[in-house]
């Protein structure tokens, strides 16, 4: 089901049974069988969501970022894919696709990512793994950890450890 008021670009393959609520921008990307991409996501060229994944509203899901099966990722959660963000290049040009070097996002299978989180680039969050709301993961999460903060850190191991 795909509700009016979405951008969804010729460009994206949709598996079956995806719902997608209004106001979504979806261009170049790909999202797996029974998943559901809530209000006001934009998931960008490039990215991957996977089979029965749940997206908030307002998630920002960006290029260089693959989510695998049975992920959720909570409201206004934000990934980044350039460590070194320039609007423009030394010489004051405005910044183009080869002035910046995206460093790719692994959300393994079964993980969840709580509202507010902020995903630095270049991580891998390990399956069964959970990112506290507002965390910002800066390095890599280990399978089944629970982490938090600012930086996040591991707090405590999920019953799947």
């Amino acid at each position: 089901m795909v509700e009016a008021f979405n951008r969804i670009g010729d460009d994206v393959r949709l598996g079956e049974d995806v719902v997608i609520h209004g106001f979504a921008n979806l261009y170049g990307c790909v999202i797996g069988a029974g998943s559901r991409i809530g209000t006001f996501v934009e998931i960008q060229r490039g990215a991957v969501v996977g089979e029965r994944c749940k997206i908030s509203s307002h998630a920002f899901i960006c290029e260089g970022v693959t989510i695998e099966d049975e992920v959720f990722i909570g409201h206004h959660v934000c990934f980044t894919n350039d460590r070194e963000p320039r609007a423009t290049t030394s010489e004051g040009d405005l910044s183009t696709r080869g002035d910046w070097k995206l460093e790719r996002t692994r959300v393994c299978r079964r993980a969840s990512i709580g509202s507010g989180a902020v995903i630095l680039p270049g991580v891998t969050i390990g399956p069964g793994s959970l990112v506290g709301a507002g965390a910002i993961v800066t390095k890599d999460v280990p399978a089944n950890a629970v982490v938090s903060g600012m930086p996040a850190r591991v707090a405590r191991w999920t019953e799947g450890r």
